[in-house]
């Protein structure tokens, strides 16, 4: 995988005229795409917190003495750290249901996910996303936008005006693809035995991860929400509900 894509930033080289600047973007690509493949958790974790940072940047975040913010802060009351992750959290002024965490211990949830879920529904999501964090799924989808990040590079560099200019604000673009990854049934099933057994051991409710997933399910079915891509909600309800028996 690693020589085709080496070998196709090497025909945009040769198709391209060359100087300074398209010999730079391509020897750039050529080094993420390797890089790509073997981020450590530490580069992982700092570019987890610069993409918060854009993120933070470009959201509507709840002041801490808003409503939002007083009740986000009551529901993570004493949760600090997250077996060794250090965890910070923010309400998103969004009517989206959703949250996510990122490896740098980011937890950000939406105003739409406070507004649907109770107190403990939200406490089963924010450890399904953090589950995401602590069982490497985050760690991943920062390596495959940062491989696309660096395709976009070796555009730049063959003369391309407009993806040039988009890779100026690549970060950004990095955020959000990490922020809108898609994770697999495996993955999915895996944060949700993480998010039960994150439930028990800090004493909530673990019959709150089916009620979220149903209520997900009455609201979405099998559409696009927080949760809900694949399985369906309503089945992952049901096998969560056998790993709390």
């Amino acid at each position: 995988m690693k020589k085709l894509a080496l070998v196709s930033l090497l025909s945009l080289a040769m198709a391209a005229p060359v100087n300074a600047f398209n010999l730079n973007n391509l020897l750039s690509a050529g080094t993420d795409l390797v890089k790509s493949a073997t981020l450590s958790d530490s580069e992982v974790q700092a570019m987890a917190a610069e993409s918060s940072k854009v993120l933070d940047k470009q959201a509507k975040v709840a002041p801490a003495g808003s409503a939002y913010g007083k009740r986000l802060a009551k529901i993570v009351a004493g949760l600090n750290n997250e077996d060794g992750l250090k965890l910070n959290f923010k309400v998103y002024l969004d009517k989206e249901v959703n949250a996510f965490a990122m490896a740098d211990g980011t937890v950000r949830v939406y105003s739409g996910l406070l507004d649907q879920m109770t107190d403990d529904e939200v406490r089963y999501v924010i450890g399904h996303e953090i589950g995401h964090v602590k069982l490497g799924h985050s760690k991943k989808a920062m390596q495959v936008a940062y491989a696309a990040s660096a395709a976009r590079k070796a555009a730049a560099g063959s003369g391309n005006a407009n993806v040039a200019a988009f890779s100026e604000s690549e970060l950004g673009d990095l955020s959000e693809q990490v922020l809108h990854a898609q994770f697999s049934q495996s993955q999915e099933n895996d944060a949700d035995a993480y998010a039960v057994a994150f439930l028990k051991r800090h004493n909530y409710k673990p019959e709150a991860a089916p009620s979220a997933l149903r209520k997900l399910a009455a609201l979405y079915g099998n559409g696009s929400s927080v949760l809900s891509s694949h399985p369906a909600p309503g089945d992952r309800a049901d096998k969560v509900e056998k790993l709390i028996k």
